[in-house]
């Protein structure tokens, strides 16, 4: 279908030097890691850092552009951005799903090398009132400011989104400095049992997830205060408000589950 200047509502993404440096980057990154590990070393880390990150801010760079100057991101493909972000959030679900199933699976049944207890014998667990219940508490409020964002945004009240958005990625650094204390302040380690394991690994990609979804929002409320957004083509804050909704999901299920049930 082609509309009379001779444009249709579909967009066919132009060749971008992006992909490419993006999948050498995270090669780098991994590897990097890999060496960290084993040799002490953070050189390649580093680089593979910076070099996702430059990769990143141009790749994210022209599709601002196309989508807010040069009007490629029509109603059709706007709906086909909008699926895209529900499908990748479906793959995120089943990935925390996984660190669930192994948690159940070593807490409802301690393995006698455990003590048959849960948490196992000499583990310390985080009290579930402290920073725990405040990060919660935090992470509800940003769920509420960033719905108070969208509304603002649907209602083309500039003043009241950029400030509801900027409390929101204020929350979002809070709850990750609280987690990062928390961690240091932790009585046991990965290496501490199935325990340790599981707790760090579901809490650290959580707070990882926390990070992404920061910088998300965070480059959200740059572009609102350029003026990108308006009530009818948001689609980017729309993407951002859902991850971080879902991010706020999967932490009451943390909370509830391992910080309180499995404490």
């Amino acid at each position: 279908m082609t509309s009379p200047h001779g444009h249709h509502p579909y967009h066919l993404v132009d060749m971008s030097p992006w992909p490419l440096t993006g999948s050498i980057s995270a090669m780098m990154l991994t590897t990097g890691l890999v060496k960290w590990f084993h040799q002490f070393n953070m050189n390649l880390l580093m680089l593979g850092f910076l070099a996702t990150l430059l990769t990143m801010i141009q790749w994210w760079r022209d599709i601002t552009r196309e989508g807010t100057y040069q009007g490629l991101h029509t109603s059709v493909v706007m709906k086909g951005l909008r699926w895209g972000m529900i499908l990748f959030i479906l793959s995120e679900v089943l990935f925390f799903f996984s660190f669930f199933w192994a948690f159940f699976h070593s807490s409802l049944s301690p393995a006698i090398e455990l003590g048959m207890f849960w948490p196992p014998m000499g583990i310390q667990p985080f009290n579930p009132f402290q920073i725990p219940l405040l990060n919660t508490i935090i992470l509800l409020s940003s769920g509420a400011s960033v719905t108070w964002a969208h509304h603002a945004i649907m209602e083309s009240n500039h003043t009241q989104a950029i400030q509801s958005l900027g409390l929101t990625v204020i929350l979002g650094i809070y709850f990750t400095m609280l987690q990062a204390f928390e961690y240091m302040e932790a009585s046991f380690t990965i290496a501490d049992s199935v325990f340790g394991s599981t707790f760090f690994v579901a809490t650290g990609f959580h707070g990882l997830h926390v990070i992404i979804g920061t910088s998300f929002l965070l480059i959200c409320f740059m572009r609102l205060y350029n003026c990108h957004f308006s009530s009818a083509h948001h689609v980017g804050f729309e993407a951002a408000a859902w991850y971080w909704h879902f991010v706020d999901v999967v932490w009451l299920f943390l909370y509830v589950f391992i910080y309180w049930w499995g404490g």
